[in-house]
């Protein structure tokens, strides 16, 4: 007779939180170190900001180094979005002590901490590479949740979402992040691999997201009209070629005259921009 084998579901994949935890670190880096970026911190200018400069986002980052790993392994661990908000709260506390209460990663540590989180949920499920795409989609085991957080109705951006009845990041993220899938990661993907380099890679997927999103921040600074005039700007300069095309750093550096006259600053593109990085990074992971 032959003997019964017992079958046995898969052990989970080992998951490396720490090193998850460190890419999201070095994508908010990459975002803040590449320029230029019009209305936005950088290296060398404040953008439209009196407030902050590279100093303050690097003193955030500092901050935020142990966050991404926690809300790794509580992603590794199947954790509901509770336990990913309970890290979210500390981490933006840690943030504002660090800045001296500036907002620098808010919209960060919400967008790239669930995409750790997923990232983290994935590998301990499938192991392997797990896909940019993948990682968005995601995200969506926790919309049931993030549909009925609670929101800060006191925020500038929630302000200017209520104002102007736009869906924001938190739309992006129970919809699986349509805007990384369609527009951020495939941008950055094809920059890279028609031979920009990074950081002219990076500011041609900026000025793509920035073209498609209805970015909090400029609604904020700007309203409807900001928004839709750094829109056309943004799709003026991709219909040129891009950072494909000659002297696109002077047209860039132009255009963020022009941003900081007007004190626009896309910081929600920005924050999808280093969600954007992240997600094609952990790919090699």
């Amino acid at each position: 007779m032959n003997a019964v084998v017992q079958a046995h579901p898969p052990a989970a994949a080992q998951v490396d939180c720490a090193r998850l935890g460190r890419l999201a670190i070095v994508s908010l880096h990459a975002e803040l170190a590449c320029a230029p970026k019009p209305g936005l911190v950088t290296p060398f200018d404040c953008g439209s900001h009196t407030d902050m400069d590279a100093g303050s986002f690097l003193r955030s980052l500092f901050a935020l180094r142990h966050y991404f790993r926690h809300v790794a392994q509580a992603g590794a661990d199947s954790a509901p979005f509770s336990v990913l908000r309970g890290h979210g709260i500390a981490a933006e506390a840690a943030m504002l002590r660090a800045t001296g209460g500036i907002n620098t990663h808010r919209g960060a540590i919400f967008s790239l901490g669930l995409l750790v989180a997923a990232a983290a949920a994935c590998r301990r499920e499938r192991g392997g590479v797990i896909t940019a795409d993948a990682v968005c989609v995601a995200v969506q085991r926790w919309a049931p949740a993030l549909a009925v957080a609670p929101l800060d109705p006191n925020s500038p951006g929630q302000r200017a979402r209520a104002q102007h009845g736009i869906a924001g990041v938190r739309e992006q993220a129970i919809a699986g992040y349509p805007l990384l899938r369609d527009i951020g990661v495939p941008v950055l993907r094809n920059a890279l691999a028609a031979g920009l380099p990074r950081e002219a890679a990076l500011c041609h997927t900026l000025m793509h997201l920035l073209a498609h999103t209805d970015d909090l921040n400029l609604l904020h600074r700007g309203g409807a009209q900001g928004l839709a005039w750094a829109r056309a700007q943004a799709a003026s300069f991709i219909a040129d070629g891009g950072a494909f095309a000659p002297h696109w750093r002077t047209r860039l550096q132009q255009l963020g005259d022009a941003f900081v006259a007007r004190r626009l600053s896309p910081g929600g593109s920005a924050d999808l921009l280093a969600c954007s990085w992240f997600l094609l990074q952990q790919e090699r992971v």
